[in-house]
């Protein structure tokens, strides 16, 4: 049995990136062990502590993860404007790489992690907390000499059919057509792909756990709300799978090397 460390940048991208491929981890007997660099919060975390960091445990015991981490990290926001540190901790992007890296790979040792999960080069769709979680994991793994670092992503075609699907199915969603077409890894990066379809149920409960961004005014929170309303089998069909990039075959950032999609991240 393998040790699967999943490096996330906020509570909720634990399951939109990679529940399924954790859930199918622990049903298998593999440990698995969910990191965070932020809390999720922009502010000062209140003295009866992190509401976010709850709904992470939450969501990650739905999973059937055996460990929860929060790296101390901030939120840093995503726009143009990058706001001051909170009083009692620094934002995620202002932290040294290779400071973050250390503490993680505190971790990837203390574990004798077998996989670390990280994102993309991109960070997905470009928020600067995941690009910071590509750098920070890239280091931490070589830091921690970790066998094997699986980079989440998604390929930029199916991006592309699902936000058709999520129109159709008249979800709302915003989204920038010409941000798009540079975000995530093309098919053609894709080494690994993991099959969820039999998770789904417990994918959607996991994201249910997030009450806080589900609960909110915003377009994204009615997103959320949509997106957990869905029926299972068509929670699947939108959800039920998931990509990653071996950091190994895109060290010079081609995308190059072995494009044959397997179906288990500890093969």
């Amino acid at each position: 049995m393998a040790t699967i460390v999943a490096f996330h940048a906020h509570p909720d991208d634990e399951v939109l990136l990679t529940g399924g491929t954790l859930a199918r981890a622990a049903a298998e007997g593999h440990r698995v062990v969910v990191v965070v660099a932020t809390d999720g919060v922009m502010g000062e975390v209140p003295a009866g502590g992190s509401v976010r960091m709850a709904e992470l445990r939450e969501s990650a015991a739905v999973l059937g993860a055996h460990r929860v981490v929060h790296l101390g990290y901030a939120d840093s926001g995503h726009g143009a404007l990058l706001y001051p540190d909170p009083p009692d901790r620094m934002r995620f992007v202002r932290a040294d790489t290779g400071e973050a890296a250390g503490r993680l790979a505190a971790i990837l040792r203390e574990e004798g992690a077998d996989v670390l999960l990280g994102y993309d080069r991109n960070g997905g769709y470009g928020h600067r907390d995941h690009v910071k979680v590509h750098q920070v994991g890239r280091r931490a793994a070589a830091l921690a000499g970790t066998p094997r670092l699986l980079e989440a992503t998604i390929p930029r075609e199916v991006v592309e059919r699902l936000v058709g699907l999520v129109r159709l199915a008249r979800i709302p969603f915003r989204h920038d057509p010409q941000a798009l077409s540079s975000a995530f890894s093309p098919r053609s990066a894709i080494t690994h792909r993991v099959d969820a379809r039999r998770y789904a149920r417990q994918k959607r409960a996991a994201l249910a756990a997030h009450r806080t961004p589900v609960s909110g005014t915003g377009r994204s929170a009615a997103a959320f709300r949509a997106v957990i309303r869905l029926p299972v089998p068509l929670f699947a069909l939108l959800l039920g799978r998931e990509w990653f990039v071996d950091a190994a075959a895109d060290a010079d950032g081609s995308g190059g090397g072995p494009r044959r999609p397997i179906e288990s991240i500890t093969d």
